[in-house]
């Protein structure tokens, strides 16, 4: 079993060491077709709202309007390629997977089957995708770190871009750092 771990951690470590963080202004391919994705739907629920779609229930042009709002958002926040907004994006797919796959078991025609089929297809490429990307959107560095040695001559790590850091920090030496929060980080670092 623990060959099976060891194996299981190599991989991750190669699958890790083989990202590329994302250059400034870059969104990768996956997120702009969830963007897409995002803006169409948001557009079709738009028209069906303006063109009162449905039984004309108010609470059904109220969850309209939600979804839409959050379409919008969602799709604002891929253009930008933000983690936040990718990852709502992935929910969205996996329920509407997650439907489709239901609507295909009771399908009554062809039609109705080919389109829960395609939805199911289309969703699950696009959610796997999308979690490739998503590693790439929260990776801040490459793997490893970018080290600069300093005129002392020990070595530190460069800041992230975008990161301040202050000059006491920078000379200023410690015996032990405690990150963390809860009962765990409070006891360890009384007794630290």
């Amino acid at each position: 079993m623990a060959r099976g771990y060891a194996r299981g951690r190599a991989k991750d470590e190669e699958a890790r060491a083989a990202l590329v963080p994302l250059a400034p202004g870059e969104r990768p391919t996956a997120v702009t077709v969830a963007f897409v994705v995002a803006l169409v739907a948001f557009f079709a629920n738009l028209v069906a709202l303006i063109l009162n779609f449905g039984d004309g229930n108010g609470r059904q042009s109220t969850s309209t309007i939600v979804g839409c709002v959050l379409l919008a958002v969602m799709a604002a926040g891929m253009w930008r390629a933000r983690y936040w907004a990718v990852l709502g994006m992935q929910a969205l797919l996996a329920i509407s997977v997650l439907l489709a796959s239901l609507a295909l078991v009771t399908a009554q025609g062809a039609g109705t089957a080919a389109f829960a089929l395609a939805i199911v297809i289309g969703g699950g490429t696009l959610f796997w995708f999308l979690v490739k990307a998503m590693a790439r959107i929260q990776m801040p560095e490459r793997p490893g770190g970018a080290v600069a040695p300093p005129s002392d001559g020990a070595a530190r790590r460069l800041p992230r871009p975008g990161r301040v850091v202050s000059p006491a920090m920078a000379e200023s030496k410690y015996d032990c750092i405690v990150i963390g929060s809860g009962p765990g980080g409070y006891v360890a670092a009384i007794r630290a």
